[in-house]
């Protein structure tokens, strides 16, 4: 394990670079303010530099919310995103401190949509170091073909309402700002059946986001995905 002094990069702070890719965005981004004992921490425990985006990100934010709260990209935890990276990925991505988990869950929407840096074990022969997508109309994990580096960019500038269209009720920026970053919306029918499809027609709770994706995982391994 790098001690913090050895993770942390003053000469190339990746932060910088962030902060530049978040003012020339067009989407909406609410940087969550850090606190500093759980910014090193979580720096500490994922072992990532911040020269790296997703370094910088976890030690000098609480986390990002992307487009009204939409995307939540994880940092180091905030009242209003109350889940650090590590935490957020033990139990998940890996069991024991320390091991090397065969992905890396690096942020969620509010639709128990879950993004994941490959490291092997979402898709074997392709895509190790891509970001994929857990899509819940699919429940797949899908190659969105880029870097990490290029979902940040995403978040700032992409087409977020392209991406999500066939998610998005009427309504759904005052029903997201009502809830906080460990809970998700749970639909029904789900949104995977053939009832789920029309995203105006199924009821919605807020849920914590740990019940959706354990729920998620257990009907994927159930339909055999």
């Amino acid at each position: 394990m790098r001690t913090l002094n050895e993770l942390i990069n003053t000469k190339e702070p990746g932060w910088d670079l962030v902060q530049e890719w978040i003012n020339a965005g067009s989407n909406p981004i609410d940087i969550l303010p850090k606190e500093q004992a759980r910014a090193e921490q979580a720096l500490y425990q994922t072992q990532v530099t911040t020269r790296s985006p997703m370094g910088a990100i976890i030690y000098e934010t609480g986390g990002l919310l992307v487009d009204h709260g939409w995307i939540r990209v994880l940092g180091s935890g905030h009242a209003k995103l109350d889940r650090t990276l590590p935490g957020w990925n033990e139990g998940k991505s890996f069991t024991q401190s320390g091991a090397q988990p065969g992905f890396l869950l690096i942020a969620d929407d509010v639709i128990g949509g879950f993004f994941a840096i490959n490291n092997g074990t979402l898709a074997p022969q392709e895509g190790i170091g891509s970001v994929f997508y857990f899509a819940p109309d699919t429940l797949e994990w899908e190659n969105m073909e880029i870097s990490y580096s290029d979902f940040i960019s995403f978040c700032c500038t992409g087409d977020i309402a392209g991406f999500y269209e066939a998610f998005r009720w009427q309504g759904w920026e005052n029903d997201v700002a009502k809830i906080n970053g460990i809970q998700a919306f749970s639909s029904y029918p789900f949104l995977f059946s053939k009832e789920g499809k029309d995203i105006n027609a199924v009821s919605r709770k807020a849920v914590p986001i740990e019940e959706l994706w354990q729920l998620q995982m257990d009907m994927k391994q159930q339909m055999g995905h």
